[in-house]
């Protein structure tokens, strides 16, 4: 493409600053920063300036937080591929509003300087086009969840359709946003899957449209094995061909380069010396609070109980249903889940914990409820 649609330049929360400037440091800002902005420059500066390596912090959304330095040529092969695969050149403009001390942000601001898009930086906010004019227009994004709900609530859509792409991870996306999704959206909306240490997403699923599926789809490039306990291990040049196991259970076609996400294999729940996976037991409780109600998060885990010596759990975010609904909740259930499948308890949580990255956060949510506010059922 034409030379001159490579920018000199992003957009951070409204304020240009120009990459030449950006590489002197200290780099002349022409104001004062706030932390985040002061953080995202020094980033972009880095890389910049040649940066060979990169120290990340996990998002501690399954465990505590741990820092994982990445090579260049790992976040260069990550950001090449995401291009080529979409398609993104000189003259694509991407909205960044990803925390960009994670990975998921990070990348989203070396696949603009590697691919020379125009780049558009605003501060994490649960509906980000608050922070960016009405009248601009992008080719590209990445959003947590929680961010595309918002956006949709808003009555945004029609922002989001001018687009050739958008992606959303970080989270499993629940059945009220992904029937939001497919009945809103015409722009190809994606799952990713990935983490820190494969450079972001290195799979992605189809939401809508003639493509939506099940599964995961591996990126080109990316090897894709399992271990003996079922969870799927990848390599490639963004391990820096080393192998990440990984703690996610999969059903995977090897030869179709495909896989379905099970759960992870620390949210099972030994229930009775019945292996019970969290995560479709929250399959089934999102689907029935919607259909009874307003959609709300919820998530499962198993407490000690002396009988069983884990009791399957629902936690839900909110004030307790009334006794009516309660019972038609507890009957949608007792219809879908098998026996052992069944949560013992409900408990309502006023607010669950969240991360960094907005993720919900289980183990802090979970630490939380010894205090008030937390009505078990």
């Amino acid at each position: 493409m034409a030379s001159s649609n490579i920018p000199t330049s992003l957009l951070l929360n409204g304020r240009e600053f120009p990459y030449a400037a950006l590489q002197q440091y200290p780099a002349p800002t022409g104001g004062p920063l706030n932390g985040y902005e002061a953080r995202v420059l020094e980033r972009v500066r880095e890389w910049l300036t040649g940066a060979q390596e990169f120290t990340l912090t996990t998002s501690g959304s399954t465990g505590p937080p741990a820092p994982i330095a990445l090579r260049r040529r790992q976040l260069e092969a990550s950001a090449r591929r995401t291009g080529d695969f979409f398609d993104l050149g000189p003259g694509d403009r991407a909205l960044v509003c990803l925390n960009c001390e994670y990975i998921g942000g990070l990348m989203m601001l070396v696949r603009g300087l590697e691919r020379h898009l125009h780049l558009t930086v605003v501060e994490p906010r649960a509906d980000p086009f608050e922070l960016v004019a009405a009248d601009a227009e992008f080719d590209f994004a990445a959003f947590v969840p929680l961010q595309l709900q918002a956006v949709l609530a808003a009555g945004r859509a029609g922002r989001l359709n001018q687009m050739k792409t958008v992606l959303v991870g970080g989270a499993p996306v629940d059945a009220a946003l992904l029937a939001a999704v497919q009945a809103q959206l015409t722009v190809p909306v994606l799952l990713t899957y990935g983490m820190t240490e494969t450079c972001s997403h290195v799979a992605l699923r189809p939401l809508n449209g003639p493509r939506a599926a099940p599964g995961f789809r591996v990126l080109p490039g990316i090897a894709a094995g399992q271990d003996e306990r079922g969870c799927i291990t990848l390599r490639g040049d963004v391990t820096d061909d080393q192998l990440v196991t990984t703690n996610d259970r999969v059903t995977l076609d090897a030869a179709a380069h495909t896989f379905e996400w099970l759960g992870r294999a620390d949210f099972i729940i030994n229930s009775g010396g019945v292996k019970v996976q969290a995560e479709k037991v929250e399959l089934v409780l999102d689907v029935a609070l919607a259909e009874i109600g307003p959609p709300r998060r919820c998530f499962v885990a198993g407490r000690p109980d002396a009988r069983l010596g884990e009791a399957v759990t629902a936690f839900v975010e909110g004030p307790a249903l009334d006794p009516a609904a309660e019972a038609q909740l507890r009957g949608l259930l007792q219809a879908r889940l098998g026996p052992y499948e069944q949560p013992r308890q409900l408990v309502f949580v006023p607010e669950f914990a969240t991360t960094a990255t907005g993720k919900l956060d289980r183990p802090a949510t979970l630490r939380h409820l010894g205090g008030a506010g937390a009505a078990a059922q």
